[in-house]
């Protein structure tokens, strides 16, 4: 089966730079792919595929050695694949009756993921491993990078990543791990979401809903405001910013362990989960309605839209791959 790790890095000043640039470079050829499909279609009627973009791609860094030609070839042709797989999901949005939802072009601090499809080709797990108390993954590009590997890998690895999160960097891999059946416990179990309890089981037992983000609304609120007091392109702002984001980051990282480990134990001790078909987007959408229609009860509707998203029953673990 495959399983994903996450790790933080350790680069040094010079490789988070390098690692910013990649990000940049990458984010341009993003856009610029997505301007060539735009254009193509819009002054010519002519639709421009996958394919066609990647077999440019040698083209376009033999003309940027010392941009676009530093990175992985194989990364690059991911980033394109990235954008491909938006348009699909457009289309599909389009044939189903829902809202479509253009791909957008990334504006800076939008793009901050960078796949390599294959351990080896651009990069390289455990690149030193000669050294005798630490791991290091090799990016073309950047070089090797110091990973905080604070649990085993198992399985062989796959395909690497490296995300941006404020300002510090993580590595995903995604390995290819022989599947390990647990124990049958000969238990079928029904379970119900909710607020106050983030789930009920069947046999009455709750797991408890921590409220990560009420619990730092304080904390939270008392930095937007020292935001919304800065100037626009201060150093100030940035700083500001910086705060805000990492206690935003902070509660996502805790909703995510806690949702992780309510599963494995409801997976640990049942053979057969049956859970409720939520539709989470409809159930949270705004009660404000329209000028001529206004919505009623909607300070009452929003607190209750924040509780849902602050249980984090669609949670799902990091995947670069899923950004669009």
């Amino acid at each position: 089966m495959r399983r994903s790790f996450k790790f933080l890095l350790r680069p040094t000043s010079r490789q988070a730079a390098a690692l910013a640039a990649c990000l940049e470079d990458h984010r341009i050829l993003y856009n610029a792919a997505l301007e060539h499909r735009r254009t193509a279609y819009a002054k010519a009627g002519v639709t421009v595929r996958y394919g066609d973009q990647s077999a440019e791609l040698k083209h376009i860094r033999a003309d940027d050695g010392e941009g676009q030609g530093r990175w992985s070839f194989s990364s690059q042709q991911a980033t394109l694949r990235r954008l491909d797989k938006a348009f699909r999901a457009f289309f599909d949005r389009v044939k189903a009756g829902r809202t479509p939802g253009f791909p957008r072009f990334k504006g800076r601090g939008w793009f901050d993921a960078v796949e390599w499809p294959r351990d080896g080709d651009g990069c390289r797990w455990d690149s030193q491993p000669e050294h005798p108390a630490a791991t290091f993954v090799r990016l073309q590009g950047v070089g090797h990078v110091r990973v905080h590997q604070h649990r085993a890998v198992k399985g062989r690895v796959k395909t690497i990543a490296v995300k941006r999160e404020g300002s510090r960097w993580y590595v995903l891999s995604c390995d290819e791990v022989p599947a390990q059946p647990l124990p049958a416990t000969g238990l079928v179990a029904g379970i119900d979401l909710g607020v106050a309890s983030l789930v009920t089981t069947s046999d009455g037992h709750h797991i408890d809903n921590r409220r990560h983000l009420a619990a730092c609304a304080g904390r939270l609120a008392s930095a937007q405001r020292d935001l919304a007091r800065t100037k626009r392109g201060s150093k100030r702002r940035r700083k500001a910013v910086a705060r805000v984001a990492a206690l935003h980051a902070k509660v996502r990282r805790q909703r995510i362990d806690g949702a992780h480990k309510a599963a494995l134990a409801l997976v640990r001790g049942c053979d057969v989960i049956v859970h409720e078909d939520l539709r989470i987007a409809n159930m949270t959408r705004s009660a404000s309605g329209t000028i001529e229609a206004p919505g009623r009860n909607v300070a009452a509707k929003a607190g209750l839209n924040r509780s849902i998203l602050d249980a984090g029953w669609g949670g799902v673990p990091d995947d670069p791959r899923a950004q669009g």
